[in-house]
């Protein structure tokens, strides 16, 4: 629950903890487990639950559950920075993914964490945790890195904060993220080594907008074991270039 405990929640918050209920692990959940997990008394989540159920943004199955409706799924794609973008970057995404067949991903920055537009993965491609939709701590990504780096406002944000730890590489102080984000400004690429899951290597490069500001990243996730991350910097760095070109950034941004 995001909302204010001081004063009674607005109809709206109500029905945002309740989409709020779901999650990766919990895709499907009975009407009295979005009641709990709202922290919405049974009769209020049964009301809204069912508005939200004869609208589509709510589905039932078989077993009486609930799951995210797609009429949700809808909505989500006018937003601007996922359907103008994704469509922009999906050829290069395609074309980096046949050059290597290891996972290609698209993400863009929210707030202290990288949401992931867009992955393509092959078969034999090395495990990893993101998932579209889904969401990890800037800081430990090799795109979050990218993006960081060229977005000072919200690096500050960042560097004050305690950075959660996943594995002994994750970045773990803000003196060390100082370091990495100017290293990555300075040569146009991150590489993430080990940071979320130890198995996995990413290398990322920004993407720049029409406004000459960095407007999502790029990233190649690869096994960690024998990688040579500085052969695969090149064709990155030229699949962000061409996304970049193709949302109109301008001939004087920071192009990759």
């Amino acid at each position: 629950m995001r909302h204010n405990a001081t004063s009674p929640p607005s109809v709206a918050e109500r029905v945002l903890d309740l989409l709020g209920a779901f999650s990766t692990d919990r895709r499907a959940l009975s009407l009295s487990e979005l009641s709990r997990r709202a922290g919405l008394p049974l009769s209020t989540a049964h009301r809204l639950v069912g508005e939200l159920a004869k609208r589509g943004a709510l589905e039932r199955d078989g077993d009486g559950r609930y799951r995210v409706g797609l009429w949700l799924w809808e909505v989500a794609a006018l937003a601007p920075r996922g359907t103008g973008l994704r469509e922009n970057a999906m050829p290069f995404l395609e074309d980096l993914y046949e050059a290597t067949h290891e996972n290609v991903q698209l993400a863009v920055l929210d707030g202290a964490e990288v949401v992931y537009l867009e992955r393509i993965s092959g078969r034999a491609a090395v495990n990893v945790v993101s998932r579209v939709g889904g969401r990890l701590p800037a800081h430990a990504t090799g795109v979050g890195l990218a993006l960081l780096a060229h977005s000072p406002t919200v690096a500050e944000t960042v560097l004050a904060e305690p950075l959660k730890r996943f594995t002994d590489k994750t970045i773990g102080t803000g003196e060390h993220l100082r370091r990495t984000l100017a290293t990555v400004r300075r040569d146009g690429f991150a590489i993430s080594d080990g940071q979320i899951e130890l198995i996995a290597l990413s290398v990322a490069a920004p993407v720049f907008g029409a406004d000459g500001e960095v407007a999502a990243a790029i990233s190649i996730v690869v096994p960690s074991e024998n990688a040579d991350p500085l052969a695969l910097v090149p064709a990155v760095r030229a699949a962000a270039r061409g996304i970049s070109r193709a949302l109109g950034a301008p001939l004087s941004s920071p192009l990759p």
